[in-house]
């Protein structure tokens, strides 16, 4: 248990997960815990992945009218969030989020996660040191993405695990030309390629052979897919780096096309002659932690699994 103390929070925005809180049973824990303790409480609930809103209001049993404007108001009042589900759903509650820096702390209703702190079971003493100031913040450093086509358009996304490019359409190997901070760094021919923060490496870059990096530190990471190569590896780069990924023509003269995702939610569709242009971002997602468990604790306790 930590010595410190937080501030203390008086509105709390529950974000659910409905395919891992079936019946909103968790959901409604937690609301009559927090009202019981004189919080404040607003719920949010998406589908499998925190694809669509359904609802948005100042209790499980409130309507629908002006839920935008409630959703502003309490947005910009939420002193938390609480997120039910895995590390999927905390990624689209911090899209949710947007530029407002409300730290998220998760409650974890799928198998063993990397952002989930709170079990089902611990669920009643872990809010009570929540709502009591009993927890420290953690800053987690963000990617951004800015890709400028060919014709000259431009778009921008962000994102606290991963941008991956990857092909799209037929089963072919893509090639990517790496420029970091204006110098070229090599061609990859892969099935894609991954640029990763801290946070991300236990997700898509895991599976992609690439390195686990604990979470608080402050670097990028850039993984190839697949690689058609027996020597190609991960690159870490500093966190001031500037990475050019550009789509060149095939090497039969042809052209590729390519989708961009930003942490599984957000793709943009790319093709030869087009680039993407990845920077640290200036913003960063703050997360609540209750406990002194270590990221080689949950690693550990992943590995036994």
């Amino acid at each position: 248990r930590f010595g410190g103390r937080g501030r203390i929070m008086k509105c709390f925005l529950i974000y659910a997960n409905t395919y891992k809180d079936k019946d909103l049973a968790v959901t409604k824990r937690i609301c009559g815990f927090l009202e019981q303790a004189g919080q404040r409480a607003a719920v949010v609930t998406s589908g499998d992945g925190g694809e669509e809103t359904e609802s948005f209001s100042e209790s499980l049993a409130a309507g629908r009218a002006g839920c935008c404007d409630q959703r502003e108001r309490l947005l910009k009042e939420a002193d938390c969030m609480i997120v039910l589900g895995g590390d999927g759903t905390v990624l689209q509650a911090a899209r949710e989020i947007g530029e407002r820096n409300i730290p998220i702390i998760g409650v974890n209703l799928g198998t063993l996660g990397y952002m989930t702190e709170i079990e089902p079971a611990n669920l009643e003493e872990a809010l009570g040191r929540l709502v009591a100031g009993e927890y420290e913040q953690e800053c987690r450093m963000m990617l951004e993405g800015r890709v400028c086509f060919f014709d000259g358009g431009v778009q921008e996304d962000w994102a606290l695990n991963d941008i991956v490019l990857s092909r799209s359409g037929s089963l072919q190997i893509i090639r990517f030309d790496i420029y970091v901070n204006g110098q070229f760094l090599n061609s990859y021919n892969a099935d894609g390629m991954i640029v990763t923060t801290p946070t991300g490496s236990t997700g898509y870059n895991l599976s992609a052979g690439g390195p686990l990096v604990e979470p608080r530190a402050r670097l990028m990471m850039l993984t190839p897919i697949c690689p058609h190569s027996l020597h190609q590896r991960s690159i870490i780069l500093s966190p001031e780096d500037v990475i050019d990924i550009q789509i060149p023509e095939c090497r039969r003269g042809g052209v590729q096309t390519v989708e961009v995702n930003f942490d599984g939610s957000h793709v943009i569709p790319l093709r030869t002659g087009d680039r993407i242009r990845v920077t640290r971002s200036e913003k960063v997602t703050e997360f609540i932690r209750l406990n002194q468990i270590s990221f080689l604790d949950v690693l550990h306790r992943k590995m036994q699994a």
